[in-house]
């Protein structure tokens, strides 16, 4: 690789997709006309394309690139999501809701989740903490608007992101791409060359003899890693003992009459299943562990609890779940299932995509190759990925469920020490600890604590201190407002015909 100091000439995408159209957008979006960008993909290569759940995040992405919301939406056959329904994860029987959006409404230097665990530890107030939540009550009637900006409205406590179809969103990227210069190379690479002197990748080479030659590459390649593995062979971290699901089995089947504007999450016995309502079909999956359920009969269990007619052949993945030691090797950094799998149990594929993207572009390197960025990179994005981490062994940790050999081991297994630290704080006050980088706010970990039956043995000091305040006034005016507020707004599924219809959804 050359020392030249200067910009980039010439960047190389190995893979389609999400990952690498998101990759190529954005890109070229940033770049303009400056560097050359191309992307190489197969056609007879499939993607796993079962990414159809988001986080609220990916609105930023879109927004970045000017992208519509309406015209994305529709374009992508999408639906509207407001959180996740976890269905027999603590016990069976038992359901809470993970909501994009805070509990109540903050109406005192306490947070309003203090008072509710003062209230509710004391016996003063019944039901779960959902019953206070906007998501919630928007999603258990089947209503869609979008949050007002003016704080002082119940309708500004709530976020949003979107179902789609992920192979239909790779296409509109690939169309934005295409259009601001990005040339794509149908292919399928089958050598890697590298320098001699420093063993940096010089080029690639495709079945049709053809080499590709860049200065930095992207690898988007999926659970191969062709370059970042394949080539660099930058190692990878095995997290299965903590998370031990290592299959899935995928179908989608018709969608039903009405449109659910939130993802279902339903434990299993050897794993969970998701429900993905668009607007055009229903997504499906079985996520399991190999070592309690057979592919067939994790087939079986999928193709029986359909609520719909399959609208497809179910496909078996196969995955790891964990990350790559370096996602930045050398001039070669790893975006998408080639940099780790985090299990899609809380939807963080297309984000963790989104931010490897976002943190490349703000440690672009120039051509001397500085190793400080990738050392930078690799020490961020392996933050994050241990953060996310964490978060969905809770998920399993958190059960009492001894129905099955799973859910046995998940709930005796030794966890990460930053989470063990992490419960202990609430289940001992009530209190949430969290890095200020975290991609998960406190009401994710309220939620799923609480929806988990970790219940803390006190409430916070500092709402114990407040008598003073008219806390059950204050909860009560919460619960009216919500109340109005989601009689006031429409049916899902007229939002979407309304605004965003897509044409393949008839």
């Amino acid at each position: 690789m050359s020392d030249q100091r200067g910009p980039l000439e010439s960047i190389v995408i190995v893979g389609g997709g999400s990952a690498g159209w998101m990759t190529a957008a954005a890109l070229a979006d940033s770049l303009g006309s400056s560097c050359t960008i191309t992307l190489i993909e197969s056609e007879a290569i499939g993607t796993v394309g079962v990414g159809e759940a988001t986080i609220p995040p990916i609105r930023n992405f879109n927004q970045r690139l000017g992208i519509d919301e309406a015209t994305f939406v529709k374009e992508t056959a999408g639906s509207y999501k407001l959180g996740i329904q976890f269905v027999d994860w603590s016990r069976l029987g038992h359901s809470y809701f993970h909501p994009f959006g805070q509990f109540g409404a903050e109406f005192d230097t306490v947070p309003f989740y203090h008072y509710w665990m003062r209230e509710s530890l004391a016996g003063r107030i019944e039901g779960p903490i959902d019953e206070f939540s906007m998501c919630w009550a928007m999603a258990k009637a089947g209503k869609f608007a979008h949050p007002q900006p003016d704080r002082r409205k119940i309708q500004s406590t709530f976020d949003y992101a979107y179902h789609f179809d992920a192979g239909l969103y790779a296409a509109f990227l690939r169309k934005f791409a295409e259009v601001r210069g990005v040339k794509r190379i149908e292919g399928r690479v089958v050598d890697v060359a590298r320098s001699g002197e420093d063993g940096f990748i010089e080029s690639v080479t495709l079945d049709s003899d053809e080499k590709v030659a860049g200065e930095f590459f992207v690898d988007c390649s999926g659970f191969r890693g062709l370059l970042i593995e394949g080539a660099l062979e930058a190692g990878y971290e095995n997290w299965q003992h903590w998370l031990p699901c290592d299959r899935a089995v995928a179908v989608p089947c018709a969608k039903q009459h009405d449109i659910t504007p939130y993802t279902r999450s339903t434990a299993k016995a050897a794993g969970w299943q998701w429900r993905i309502p668009l607007q055009h079909r229903t997504g499906n999956g079985y996520v399991h562990c190999s070592e309690y359920v057979g592919e067939d009969e994790a087939t079986e269990i999928l193709m029986s609890s359909l609520d719909g007619e399959p609208v497809g052949d179910p496909r078996m993945l196969r995955f790891v779940t964990g990350r790559r030691r370096k996602f930045w090797d050398k001039n070669c950094v790893a975006i998408g299932l080639s940099a780790g799998f985090m299990e899609p149990l809380e939807s963080t594929s297309l984000h963790l995509i989104q931010y490897g993207i976002l943190r490349l572009l703000a440690l672009m390197p120039d051509r001397e190759m500085s190793p400080l960025l990738a050392r930078e990179y690799n020490s961020q994005t392996t933050a994050e990925y241990e953060r996310i981490r964490d978060f969905l062994i809770l998920h399993y940790k958190a059960t009492t469920r001894d129905d099955a050999e799973l859910w046995r081991y998940c709930s005796a297994m030794e966890i990460p020490e930053t989470l063990q630290y992490k419960i202990d704080h609430f289940r001992n006050h009530g209190m949430i600890v969290s890095d200020e980088r975290e991609l998960f706010a406190n009401p994710s970990w309220i939620a799923v604590y609480l929806g988990q039956d970790i219940v803390p043995e006190r409430a916070p000091a500092m709402a114990q201190m407040r008598g003073q305040v008219p806390v059950a006034d204050r909860m009560r005016a919460i619960a009216q407002a919500m109340e109005d507020a989601v009689a006031e707004m429409s049916a899902h599924g007229d939002f979407l015909a309304r605004h965003c219809r897509s044409p393949i959804a008839a």
